[in-house]
């Protein structure tokens, strides 16, 4: 039964939000280069594409997706600070500005997105 009091220390959240934001952001990369690849062989279809993307739904995909980003960026950074500087600072902290920080980046991307 301790090993599960375990999976609410901010630390464990925060590997388990980097590992998720990771396998969200492989899933969306075969997309990502399908929408690359519309704009290099059929523009009519990208532009019915890019209509597209004004719906409010996908401007809050957006946001996910620019959080997952952010999420995943910081904290790798806080992995690989972690392990190359020579501390043992408080890393609840550490985690909790990642994601703090990865959320005003989100913000303003669906702050200038709508």
């Amino acid at each position: 039964m301790a090993a599960y009091r375990n999976r609410a220390h901010p630390l464990w959240i925060a590997y388990l939000v980097h590992r998720l934001s990771g396998l969200f952001l492989a899933l969306f990369l075969p997309f990502h280069f399908w929408v690359l690849a519309l704009a290099a062989s059929d523009p009519g279809r990208l532009d019915g594409f890019l209509a597209f993307t004004e719906y409010g739904i996908v401007k809050v995909a957006e946001f996910g997706l620019v959080f997952g980003l952010a999420v995943h960026m910081f904290g790798g950074l806080r992995l690989l600070a972690l392990e190359w500087l020579p501390w043992s600072a408080p890393q609840k902290t550490l985690a909790a500005g990642a994601a703090a920080l990865s959320f005003g980046i989100a913000g303003t991307f669906l702050i200038q997105a709508v």
